[in-house]
């Protein structure tokens, strides 16, 4: 399943945005644009689907510092998804099969959910598609179909709390139809990730309690279990990561290795085949930390539904980049890929890749954020001279926008 189209008013800087993402994407433009604004409207769809809506909105300092010029009567986010893997029905190439909203109100010490749907569209016997309101949220009541196609009214506070997504519920498969629930686990697995904290007395550099984990934390916390568990179980994973680290660091990388420490903890060594002494994660370099957390993500064998990777550039030299956006295509093909970047190295790298990402521009205009998607042959027009690199630092690819 994948989002093909995402539509967000009153967020943060993004007054009034659609967005049709594709398999990989790049998203550029200025600082304070909204690209990373961008990525916490996908963020908090996440976080709804999950049931966390409350803590997020209050992590983030309250409705009023997520509203639109702080002004904004409520914020609306609704997506599109796609499914080429749905066992129910067959959906037709570009065919929406998914339609979901999420409106919130401010209110005086808080936020409200004023309206939530989410519309199903099956296909009839004569080939039609034929939309059906699988939910249908008005403020304090809800109504959702069962997978008998029995209505049912559910209200707060003793069914679902005021101020957390009905979605949400879809987890408990008696409750909601089974495209509740597959629209809930693609909006979970959506991942938004940021800068790695990689200082001296960051918790990556510290031996943790041993845990079997697959999946890398948004905070990246838990890298070096996943590291472990992957590393060590599966060869595909030991191999990409082994031709990365050799890639980045030369010949003289040999491999990971994760001696126990105290207190069921393990431990992240790398091995040089010109040292006797394995360096420990708090002995590593910021930028192979970093370079370590972006591959866990992108060559993990078990793909979100979608990963966001905000600046992958930062802290690394411009020799690694070529391999992240290797890494970003093999994973492109595997679930959606977003990537945020000021790197015209970067968008240079996808050369060498044979794969052109769909390039979407962020400006700031009139107080607001603009997104324009360039149009691919128009983009190909200006490539058969220049580098992607090339127009970005000249400003063309702002000004085809």
């Amino acid at each position: 399943m994948k989002i093909l189209e995402l539509h967000v008013e009153g967020f943060r800087s993004l007054k009034n945005v659609t967005w049709k993402p594709g398999d990989l994407n790049v998203v550029i433009g200025p600082n304070a644009s909204g690209k990373s604004n961008l990525l916490k409207a996908l963020e908090m769809l996440s976080v709804a689907a999950e049931g966390r809506l409350g803590p997020y909105v209050q992590s983030s300092g309250g409705m009023g510092s997520l509203l639109w010029d702080g002004s904004s009567k409520q914020i609306s986010l609704s997506v599109v998804v796609a499914a080429d893997d749905n066992p129910f029905i067959e959906i037709g190439e570009g065919d929406p099969y998914l339609f979901y909203d999420l409106s919130l109100a401010r209110i005086q010490h808080g936020y409200w959910i004023m309206n939530e749907t989410l519309v199903e569209n099956e296909v009839a016997e004569d080939d039609s598609i034929v939309p059906i309101k699988t939910l249908t949220r008005k403020m304090s009541k809800a109504t959702i179909l069962g997978n008998n196609g029995n209505e049912t009214e559910i209200a707060a506070p003793s069914d679902f709390a005021s101020d957390e997504a009905v979605i949400s519920l879809a987890r408990r498969p008696y409750v909601m139809r089974q495209s509740a629930n597959s629209l809930r686990r693609v909006l979970s697995d959506c991942h938004v990730y940021t800068c790695l904290d990689v200082r001296t007395d960051s918790p990556v550099r510290q031996a943790p309690v041993t845990r079997n984990e697959t999946q890398v934390e948004v905070s990246g916390l838990n890298l070096i279990n996943v590291l472990h568990t992957l590393y060590t179980s599966n060869r595909d994973f030991k191999n990409d990561v082994n031709r990365a680290m050799s890639a980045a660091f030369g010949a003289d990388y040999d491999e990971l290795v994760f001696p126990p420490a105290d207190d069921q903890r393990i431990q992240l060594r790398v091995r040089w085949k010109s040292l006797k002494r394995e360096l420990s994660a708090a002995d590593l370099s910021d930028g192979m930390l970093r370079f370590l957390y972006l591959i866990s993500i992108l060559a993990n064998p078990e793909q979100r539904s979608l990963i966001a990777i905000d600046e992958p550039e930062i802290g690394l030299h411009p020799n690694m980049l070529p391999i992240i956006a290797e890494f970003a295509v093999a994973a492109s093909k595997r679930t959606q890929v977003i990537l945020t970047t000021h790197s015209a190295q970067l968008l240079d790298a996808f050369k060498v890749t044979d794969t052109l990402p769909t390039i979407t521009v962020a400006l700031w205009e009139d107080g607001e954020t603009k997104l324009t998607t360039l149009e691919a042959a128009e983009l190909q027009r200006w490539l058969d001279q220049y580098t992607l690199g090339a127009l970005y630092n000249s400003g063309t690819l702002e000004a085809i926008a």
